[in-house]
């Protein structure tokens, strides 16, 4: 991928290792995310994604190399792991609970949807709502890398291309560097700016979906999934 003279990194990553005991789970991985890009990993199951993810957001050590981040990451989980306790303004302004991270809250709310909704619990969300107040936490920090981990799985079809949707304008307004772990081939060449493929702890190829043409099929020919290509 071409960088722009005004290209500003959103991460550098450079001989990242990570071991789980004996068992090296990412073996001298370099990436480079910049802000405002959206870039999709796909990989295997047991491939590293998530050993990545976490390392990136700080929640794992790291055993070799170095992450370069400005800022402190944010990251969206499958599940929303909102407290049913608190009103979804609090969900959002978590720790800043002040007159300003209220209005900060209600406003984020407000850019996902759910304007009006700033002291419902969320025992009343759909799936759906509870993700978008996941996104609202998450982005109301501004922070210059979004960390998302198959926040989109567990939803149905029709909410999933809404939230599609929803993140890429978010992410168009808001210009962090996002990486998204997912499984789903069709939903990396919907959002993506750039798709890698991960193989054992390390990133094997890269694509940009500007370069549309049989890209579904070379990805899962990267992922050992055989198509059928010849007409019926």
């Amino acid at each position: 991928m071409s960088r722009a003279p005004h290209f500003r990194p959103a991460v550098t990553v450079r001989n990242l290792t990570r071991r789980y005991g004996e068992r090296t789970v990412i073996k001298a991985l370099d990436l480079t995310i910049g802000e405002g890009e959206f870039v999709a990993l796909l990989g295997e199951s047991g491939c590293g994604k998530t050993t990545l993810l976490r390392a990136l957001a700080g929640l794992d050590p790291i055993e070799g190399g170095r992450i370069e981040a400005p800022g402190r990451p944010a990251m969206v989980f499958q599940e929303h792991r909102l407290l049913p306790w608190a009103p979804l303004w609090q969900n959002v302004a978590l720790g800043n609970e002040t007159a300003a991270g209220r209005l900060a809250a209600e406003a984020a709310l407000t850019e996902v949807g759910l304007a009006g909704r700033e002291t419902d619990w969320p025992r009343n969300l759909s799936g759906g709502q509870a993700q978008r107040v996941a996104l609202a936490r998450a982005l109301v920090r501004e922070p210059r890398l979004l960390l998302l981990d198959e926040p989109f799985a567990a939803l149905d079809a029709l909410t999933r291309i809404k939230m599609h949707v929803l993140i890429r304008e978010l992410v168009a307004r808001h210009r962090p560097g996002v990486l998204l772990v997912t499984h789903d081939v069709d939903e990396a060449v919907a959002i993506a700016d750039r798709i890698l493929i991960m193989r054992q702890g390390r990133i094997a190829a890269s694509y940009d979906t500007a370069d549309t043409a049989g890209l579904r099929d070379r990805l899962l020919a990267e992922l050992g999934v055989e198509t059928d290509t010849r007409a019926a």
